[in-house]
């Protein structure tokens, strides 16, 4: 039992995820220029006023894979409330919106895990204009990047359309 259960079954299990899903088993990991960006299923921080913004994470100290989990608090939390009403003041003041636009929850609230790769296209639309000004882009263009890296519902209905922020930024990167 000793010898299928902690050899022969870890070491199929392993061959068999090489052979079918290679980039998915080693993980995901996006390259530019021969160097590792990073991976495209796990977020990481983007702080420049060029880059788009991921949501915010609870993982750690901002997108540490080791301490990954959701911050627990629930609807009713004070401390909650309290960071996301900080988040949306910060988001308008960074962005340039107004009072009367609404905010996306996942511009100013953390996934689950805190490592989520992903940000609605709502929330990419309304950082577009910051990132435009930033690196000297119409706002057009931007748009265009943002529309060309939206991915639609998985199966076709779960979830909503989202855009992978590394891969959006690396999309800028290459248009310097």
């Amino acid at each position: 039992m000793a010898i299928l259960l902690c050899g022969i079954y870890p070491v199929l299990v392993w061959g068999l995820a090489q052979a079918l899903f290679h980039s998915q088993a080693n993980g995901s990991l996006v390259s530019t220029k021969g160097q590792v960006a990073g991976s495209s299923l796990l977020g990481q921080q983007f702080a420049g006023p060029g880059y788009f913004h991921p949501r915010p994470s609870a993982a750690g100290n901002g997108y540490d894979a080791a301490n990954s989990s959701g911050s627990n608090l629930g609807p009713t939390s004070q401390r909650l409330i309290n960071a996301v009403t900080e988040r949306v003041a910060a988001y308008r003041e960074e962005n340039n919106l107004g009072p009367e636009t609404k905010i996306p929850a996942d511009a100013v609230t953390a996934s689950a895990s805190g490592l989520d790769p992903h940000i609605s296209a709502a929330n990419a639309l309304l950082q577009a204009g910051r990132v435009a000004k930033n690196r000297g882009l119409t706002k057009e263009a931007v748009f265009e990047m943002v529309k060309s890296r939206t991915e639609g519902r998985t199966l076709g209905i779960l979830g909503e359309p989202r855009v992978n922020v590394l891969m959006l930024n690396l999309d800028l990167d290459s248009k310097k």
